[in-house]
């Protein structure tokens, strides 16, 4: 029998997303020309076969792989950031492997020390995991998507999420600039969620670890990149943190003693991934022909798209409830 005053996590947590949209997709499943599944964003394409053999090669490995990821990883990873997105130049040891962002932001709050009687801020319409992040450390999310909003507030953590995710809202460089400087007035860490800075349609979008943004000082900052769609590795589970170096020894130094490692195959992939740009152009190409098919589609259909500059969503509404559309 369980102890009757022990605190079951779970209850504490918001619905699962998905399961509150079970009858929706029960009623589309049963249309007689079946489901049209839009409920995930997920890859559809075939992983490179650069990746692929990357992959096989790195499966041959017996030894156990160790949390903070080999040296080649890390500086693909810090390469990469600087030769596609224009980031300052970053050190290995302000990169951090994870096994998928997901579980990397679920569990950040909580890493980092965060907990009861403190602050979360994340964006008013946002990626759920970031409320989740706060929720499991006891840490009390607050919904803002300005600093104006958080008036004399000091939080602990703000997650930022440009291009946002669903929105495909970019945030320019004048919002960052600010944050940046409103948080380190005030100690707090950002973490900028950029898992869809390379799916930019309209205009540029900026990591935070940009130089125009944070003036080459990556203090109080983590950038949060996955492959899962720029490279089609979702099932993959790959990821990394990038920023202060601070802040990544301290992730690494809990993460090592929790197992949190990401698998050797996986770091091998990861590194060819990273270390090519080729299928990652093409598969923004894929993305762009279809996004131009489906936004003149829906927009045919009486919806209004907003926003929408960036990533795998169209932030569409036909001025009702959506659970109505």
């Amino acid at each position: 029998m369980g102890n009757a005053s022990r605190r079951k996590v779970s209850s504490t947590l918001p619905d699962f997303p998905w399961d509150t949209i079970a009858g929706a997709k029960a009623t589309a499943a049963a249309h007689p020309d079946g489901i049209v599944d839009l409920s995930v964003g997920t890859p559809v394409d075939a992983v490179d076969p650069l990746i692929r053999r990357a992959l096989d090669d790195g499966a041959s490995f017996p030894g156990y792989p160790t949390t903070i990821g080999t040296t080649d990883l890390r500086e693909a990873a810090a390469a990469a950031l600087t030769r596609r997105y224009g980031t300052s130049e970053l050190g290995i040891d302000q990169i951090l492997p994870v096994i998928g962002t997901k579980e990397a932001i679920a569990g950040l709050t909580s890493i980092l020390g965060i907990g009861a009687g403190e602050t979360v801020v994340i964006p008013e319409v946002a990626y759920p995991t970031y409320e989740v992040s706060a929720l499991l450390a006891g840490a009390t999310p607050v919904r803002a998507d300005s600093t104006v909003q958080l008036g004399p507030a000091r939080p602990a953590l703000m997650f930022v999420n440009s291009p946002s995710n669903p929105t495909g809202k970019v945030l320019g460089i004048d919002h960052l600039r600010k944050v940046v400087q409103w948080a380190r007035e005030r100690e707090v860490v950002v973490a900028s969620d950029e898992c869809y800075l390379g799916l930019t349609w309209e205009g540029e979008a900026y990591s935070i670890l940009d130089p125009r943004v944070c003036d080459g000082d990556h203090t109080g900052l983590l950038a949060i990149h996955s492959l899962s769609k720029v490279s089609n590795l979702a099932s993959y589970r790959a990821g990394f943190f990038a920023g202060d170096r601070d802040l990544i020894a301290e992730l690494l130094a809990v993460r090592k003693h929790s197992g949190l490692i990401l698998p050797f195959p996986i770091q091998s992939a990861m590194t060819a991934a990273l270390n090519d740009d080729t299928h990652v152009d093409a598969q923004r190409e894929r993305y762009r022909a279809r996004r131009d098919v489906l936004k003149a589609a829906v927009e045919n259909a009486g919806f209004t798209v907003d926003h929408s500059e960036a990533g795998l969503y169209l932030w569409a509404t036909r001025g009702e409830d959506s659970r109505v559309t």
